[in-house]
């Protein structure tokens, strides 16, 4: 049985016992108020405690708040096996006693978002819990490779989480196959034809969206059948990438570099001309890199 539900009523009566709580040598603090954590990673909880040089700590716990429920982890069979208790033993001064507390959970998982608290007893009855406590937030939130410009013909990528968590370890993929280093950063270069993804170590669940210059773009044009004088045409530019490329379009001039460019995944004519026939060429670029299509050619018929 979980003994979230088995204390229910008798701890509702401890939560309204003021704890000591207004004695300067009475204290619980966290040093982090808020804890971001992946799923299926490890998260700690740390605080500080003081207590009474006069008093004994008999026992020192977390909780949450779920339900109010004053339930030892250890205890909730929620977190069977998952966490940890790494206490240090306290020190003591003139009046008062220090001590540490880190609650280590792992395997996190969605439940596992509540607001986390120490609580502290000793042997005359005394009773201190820390509030606000810790509120920990467990995400999938979509692993991201973050493109910053760096030194010629390179970039530098970033593997984010947007999830604050310390002590992750990144684990990189290069078309898929897992790559040795695993620092956050990672140089790449452009025009390569690898696509590079990310993910923390262990999750792979959570791997990144590939990043990747443009591929080869493709022309299409619209109708497709013959082209006639004083009709609409539209050429559109399509090409694979990520991020998704912004397009050119350019015409080439026998014996010269190609003219006036255009920017967009389409060019249209709106009526077409005869002078509009020739040839075209379309551009995709992105921060990783630039590709350009084979030549099409436009032949416009008189009516």
């Amino acid at each position: 049985m979980n003994l979230r539900t088995a204390a229910r009523g008798f701890v509702a009566f401890l939560l309204s016992v003021p704890a000591l709580q207004g004695y300067n040598n009475w204290a619980v603090n966290y040093p982090v108020r808020n804890v971001c954590g992946l799923r299926g990673s490890t998260v700690e909880i740390s605080c500080t405690y003081k207590y009474p040089k006069h008093l004994k700590v008999e026992k020192r716990w977390w909780f949450t708040n779920i339900h109010n429920e004053l339930v030892d982890l250890r205890d909730d069979t929620d977190y069977t096996g998952r966490i940890d208790y790494r206490c240090v033993e306290p020190r003591c001064g003139s009046y008062s006693c220090t001590g540490t507390c880190t609650l280590r959970i792992k395997n996190l998982t969605q439940s596992d978002s509540a607001v986390y608290k120490f609580r502290i007893t000793t042997n005359k009855g005394g009773k201190y819990s820390g509030v606000p406590g810790v509120k920990l937030s467990v995400t999938d939130i979509q692993m991201e490779v973050v493109i910053r410009p760096s030194s010629y013909n390179r970039v530098q990528l970033e593997c984010n989480s947007m999830c604050h968590s310390t002590g992750l370890t990144y684990t990189w993929y290069w078309n898929g196959i897992r790559q040795q280093y695993q620092g956050r950063f990672h140089g790449f270069y452009v025009d390569s034809d690898y696509s590079a993804s990310c993910a923390i170590k262990g999750s792979k669940h959570l791997t990144s969206p590939s990043v990747y210059a443009p591929e080869t773009p493709s022309v299409g044009v619209t109708p497709p059948d013959v082209i006639k004088e004083g009709s609409s045409v539209n050429l559109t530019c399509t090409s694979e990438a990520n991020p998704v490329a912004k397009y050119t379009w350019s015409k080439v001039t026998t014996g010269h570099s190609p003219g006036r460019s255009v920017q967009g995944p389409q060019l249209s004519f709106h009526p077409i001309q005869s002078s509009h026939s020739g040839q075209y060429l379309c551009t995709a670029e992105n921060d990783l890199g630039t590709k350009t299509s084979s030549p099409f050619s436009i032949d416009v018929k008189c009516e």
